[in-house]
């Protein structure tokens, strides 16, 4: 990097600083407002915000990494998170389950799914627990891969014993830890909107670039081998630009990606897990933009847009891929595609591209801890520590367990190495031991909160024994198994083993959330009209459920494709794309409601 260059990158920097302390004054009304933005954002902030979260650079290194070494196949390995697939139930229907709840947080949540007695405060207390986990796993995995990123440009020498890529991560997390700590989530979504912008000019800077690059007929590409080393292999276009899937792939046994041979099973594995994860919502920094959406209509506003922002993405990932083809023999490392791609940009429009990245680092990040300290604040500290906290000391709690998850985070970066090897832990592993409890309580009413916490549990805890004890190159799913049945007997053990939520509770949770699944017998006590709209709204939603998941794994293959330039597959995928989004728009857009029409507990059927 040369002077203009740093001194774009520390432009951005100080304007995205001003912006977030800008916020100050209105993220300092109280706990709401910090977290939630009084949840008076609008739809467009909360979707574009989404989306700059969605958009970090490990996650991108890696998608970048498996498309240029697989091809466009690599797509569909990221269905097991990178396509972010969830997007597609919380458009139609989770997205609005979870705002009508009317909570902060997912372990809140509990309390109005579970009560406020024994049983609710347990499954409150271990989902505050495994997300504050979870948030700092994250946040170790921005870390990894946000260094691995600067300190190809930085340069900066180890120091105290630690190495550079250490540094570089630190300084780019404590800047932007200083305006999400300072602002709560106005700093968070705002900067986010002006991240978005910067985020977008480098895609679209990156995309035109690309375009003009036609690659050869046949062409090498690097993977990264079992025993560290790297290997070059070569390839042919029109197998390495095909988007029909295949049951299996021919990658070379000794390679890492090897665990990708079984092609056609692992797909139906990670859209499996999808689903299950899908229908069962999310946590974290993702729903906490439906907590803080205004009405059921701007929860499926701000999800329409979020997924189609998203959709740039993947013109973004395909022109990487094509741009590290293209340098030959320069990749030597799969995941380092991003940054050696953007170091052979001109003086000035690499500052700009490095300003970009570090946007999308510094959104994922600052949602991520915004929302993980939400969880101490609001279902730790407010419940068990300190019930009678005043306004400060809870602004003050808010602010201190963010800089402390920053704080661990960084630290178990300096165990783990590998972002790859992070993020499968995160999706595949404790993703898998999480996702059965959380499905579960939106569908069987007969879940309580001792099933549901003892589940959350042992698959957290399964989760983190595998990662300790586990051989390193053990296939992804058998992580996903181990996790996920570990969490099924936890859960319906507990639950059979102790006495059903009070009915009370559970008749107001449906009321209020009106999900589809066993639910018969809280329903029926609603007058026959709003039984009748009950179920026009759960049939439509799942019908359109069919609908919204290939149409966002369309679109964003679509997008992907037009860096390809092979049209015959351009052709196939708009055709699919119309009538998928004809269909999305007659079976749920226009159907799209404000208010909730199904009343609480003080209009059931009497008697």
């Amino acid at each position: 990097m040369l002077a203009l260059d740093y001194v774009i990158v520390f432009v951005y920097l100080g304007a995205m600083i001003y912006v977030g302390l800008m916020m100050q004054r209105k993220a300092e009304q109280g706990i709401d407002s910090y977290f939630l933005g009084n949840r008076n954002l609008p739809w467009w902030a909360l979707g574009a915000s989404g989306m700059s979260s969605n958009l970090d650079i490990s996650g991108t290194m890696i998608i970048v990494a498996l498309v240029y070494a697989i091809g466009a196949r690599g797509f569909y390995i990221e269905i097991r998170g990178g396509v972010t697939l969830i997007m597609a139930f919380l458009m139609i229907f989770m997205g609005k389950w979870n705002r009508r709840a009317g909570v902060m947080t997912m372990a809140e949540w509990m309390s109005v799914r579970f009560g406020d007695d024994k049983e609710g405060r347990l499954a409150r207390t271990i989902t505050a627990i495994v997300s504050i986990i979870g948030t700092i796993a994250m946040v170790t995995y921005f870390a990894i891969g946000g260094g691995k990123f600067l300190d190809e440009f930085l340069g900066i020498p180890s120091f105290a014993g630690l190495p550079g890529a250490f540094w570089a991560a630190t300084i780019l997390i404590v800047l932007a830890m200083i305006y999400t700590v300072a602002s709560g989530l106005y700093g968070v979504v705002w900067t986010d909107v002006f991240q978005g912008i910067l985020i977008f000019g480098a895609i679209m800077y990156i995309v035109v670039k690309a375009m003009s690059l036609n690659l050869p007929e046949t062409f090498s590409v690097t993977m990264p081998m079992k025993d560290g080393t790297f290997a070059s292999f070569p390839t042919t276009f029109s197998e390495w630009a095909n988007l029909l899937p295949r049951w299996k792939l021919n990658i070379h046994p000794d390679s890492d990606y090897s665990m990708y041979n079984l092609f056609g099973l692992l797909t139906m594995f990670y859209v499996f897990k999808t689903v299950i994860e899908g229908s069962g919502g999310t946590g974290n920094y993702m729903i906490q933009r439906y907590y803080s959406a205004k009405n059921d209509k701007e929860a499926g506003y701000l999800s329409l847009f979020w997924t189609f922002l998203l959709s740039f993405r993947w013109p973004f990932i395909g022109a990487l891929a094509v741009w590290g083809i293209s340098l030959g023999s320069q990749i030597t490392d799969p995941e380092m595609v991003l940054p050696i791609v953007v170091n052979t940009l001109p003086v000035g429009i690499k500052g700009f591209m490095i300003a970009g990245l570090m946007a999308a680092a510094m959104s994922t990040f600052d949602s991520t801890v915004n929302a993980g300290a939400a969880y101490w604040v609001k279902d730790i500290y407010q419940v068990y520590i300190n019930p009678e906290a005043n306004h400060d000391k809870l602004m003050k709690q808010s602010r201190w367990s963010s800089i402390l998850i920053v704080v661990i985070g960084l630290g178990l970066m300096l165990i783990i190495k590998n972002v790859n090897e992070i993020w499968a832990w995160i999706t595949m592993s404790m993703g898998a031991g999480l996702i059965i409890p959380q499905l579960i309580r939106w569908y069987w009413w007969r879940l309580n909160g001792y099933g549901y916490a003892i589940g959350m549990a042992a698959g957290m805890l399964a989760a983190i024994l595998w990662k300790a004890l586990s051989p390193q190159a053990t296939p992804e799913y058998f992580s996903f198994l181990f996790a996920s049945v570990i969490s099924l007997l936890g859960t319906i053990i507990g639950t059979l083993l102790t006495k059903p939520t009070d009915e009370a509770v559970l008749q107001d949770f449906y009321n209020r959330t009106r999900p589809f699944g066993f639910w018969k017998r809280f329903k029926k006590t609603l007058p026959d009209k709003e039984i009748e709209k009950i179920d026009k709204e759960n049939k439509r939603d799942i019908v359109s459920t069919f609908i919204a998941v290939p149409w966002q794994i369309v679109l964003f293959m679509f997008m992907m494709n037009l860096i390809f330039k092979v049209w015959n597959q351009f052709v196939i995928l708009l055709l699919l794309l119309v009538v998928l989004s004809a269909g999305l728009y007659f079976n749920w857009f226009r159907h799209l409601s404000e208010k909730p029409r199904i009343p609480r507990r003080n209009r059931m059927k009497k008697g």
